[in-house]
C-alpha cells in the first residue's frame, strides 16, 4: 500500500486472513491505479484492498471461506468492480454470493486461468455473473498458459507485463491474472462516465467494442475479442450525448 505508484488511492483494506504476512508480489502488481513512473489503466480510482491469499512457497492459496468473506466485503462497501485475480473449483456459497454481489450493481471481473487450453473451466470466471477474461500477449496472439473456453466474454494484454511489486520495485509479470485487472480498469473508467451502468451493461460495453481477434466473430479463446479502452468510452459518451438510457437491456453501444 505504501508503494509510490499507488499513493492516495486506497481508501480501504480488509484482511480476511487474520495472520500477519508481509504484502505478495501478485495482490500488488494487480492494482489497476499506477500514477507514477507507470500508467495503470484507471489511475485515478480508488482501490479497496483486501487480502484473501496467503504465501504459499512461490505462489499464493486462499480458502473458499476467505474468499467468500473478501467478496462480501467488497459487496457490502459498495465497490463497483470486484476484480478477482484467481481460478479454482467450483462452489456454491460463492456463486450465490457473486449472484448478490452483482444485484448489487457489483460488475464482477476473473482471469480465466494459466492451466493452459486444454483445461476445464475454472471459477469464478466460468460463472454467469461474472465476466472471465482470457490473456494476449505483445502480438494479440493466446497466452499459451491462458485457460479458454465458451465462458470467456473478452481478452486482454497479459504478457511480460510491467507491474509495481512490494519494495517499491517494478516486474515484468505474465498471467491472466494481469489480463483481468487490465479490463476491471476499463469498466472503471466506463462506470466513471456514466455512474448509472449496470454490471450487464457494462459487460455489454466491453463485448460490443471489443477489436475482433481469431475466427471471425465470438470464439473460446478471445471471446469477442481484445478490450478497448478507447472504443469502450466512445461508446458510453455516445449514449449520453443522445440521452439514451443505461439499463442493460437497452444500452446502446458502437459495434466492432
Amino acid at each position: 500500500m505504501s508503494h509510490p505508484e499507488l499513493a492516495g488511492v486506497i481508501v480501504g483494506s480488509f484482511d480476511a486472513l487474520g495472520k500477519a504476512e508481509k504484502p505478495h508480489v501478485h495482490g500488488t502488481a494487480i492494482a489497476i491505479a499506477a500514477h507514477a513512473r507507470l500508467m495503470g489503466t484507471a489511475p485515478a480510482a480508488k482501490i479497496l484492498a483486501i487480502r484473501a491469499f496467503g504465501a504459499e512457497g512461490s505462489s499464493a492459496k486462499a480458502t473458499t471461506m476467505a474468499i467468500i468473506r473478501s467478496v462480501e466485503f467488497a459487496s457490502l462497501q459498495n465497490a463497483r468492480v470486484i476484480n478477482m485475480s484467481f481460478a479454482g473449483p467450483a462452489d456454491p456459497g460463492l456463486a450465490r454470493l457473486l449472484a448478490a454481489a452483482k444485484a448489487r450493481g457489483a460488475v464482477l471481473i476473473a482471469a480465466s486461468g494459466n492451466f493452459g487450453p486444454k483445461s476445464p473451466p475454472q471459477y469464478p470466471a466460468a460463472d454467469p455473473n461474472v465476466i472471465a477474461v482470457s490473456a494476449t500477449d505483445a502480438n494479440d496472439k493466446m497466452f499459451r498458459a491462458s485457460n479458454i473456453g465458451p465462458h470467456i466474454a473478452v481478452a486482454a494484454p497479459g504478457v511480460d507485463i510491467l507491474l509495481p511489486t512490494p519494495g517499491n520495485d517494478y516486474r515484468l509479470i505474465s498471467g491472466t491474472s494481469f489480463s483481468a485487472a487490465y479490463v476491471s480498469g476499463i469498466a472503471a473508467l466506463v462506470i466513471q462516465r456514466a455512474p448509472g451502468l449496470t454490471p450487464d451493461a457494462v459487460r455489454n460495453i466491453l463485448v460490443s467494442t471489443a477489436k475482433d481477434l481469431g475466427p471471425a466473430g465470438r470464439d473460446p479463446e478471445f471471446g469477442a475479442g481484445l478490450v478497448d479502452a478507447y472504443q469502450a468510452i466512445l461508446a458510453v459518451q455516445a449514449n449520453a450525448a443522445a440521452g439514451g438510457p443505461q439499463d442493460a437491456s437497452t444500452q446502446q453501444v458502437t459495434p466492432r
